[in-house]
Order: C-alpha cells, then sequence, then structure tokens
C-alpha cells in the first residue's frame, strides 16, 4: 500500500493511529515505513493538516 497516494483525510486518519498506537515520533514512523517525511509532511499539509510534535498527531 503506498501511504503517499491515498486520500489526504485517510491517511490522516491511518498515520494519526499509527502514531498513537505504535511511534513515539513522526521520525520513528517515517523510518521504520520507510516514507519520505518530507513528502508525507506535504501531502498531508496540502489538506490543512499540520504535525504537532507535543501531541505527536496531526491536525
Amino acid at each position: 500500500m503506498n501511504l503517499l497516494k491515498m486520500d489526504v483525510n485517510l491517511l490522516v486518519s491511518i498515520v494519526n493511529t499509527k502514531l498513537r498506537d505504535h511511534y513515539s515520533s513522526l521520525d520513528e514512523l517515517c523510518d521504520d515505513l520507510d516514507l519520505n517525511k518530507t513528502e508525507l509532511i506535504n501531502k498531508l499539509k496540502a489538506g490543512n493538516y499540520f504535525y504537532n510534535e507535543n501531541l505527536n498527531q496531526f491536525k
């Protein structure tokens, strides 16, 4: 499954669930899933979602 080709609303839900349940940081998630962090952030930014490091989720 290519997460970066997914609908942005579905993507944010999956990413936030993974961050909540399995990863303590966005870096850890991207490293483990072999995702380009900049591409992920930009894809979600296009949907008006921004990463909040303190909450470890996109809002």
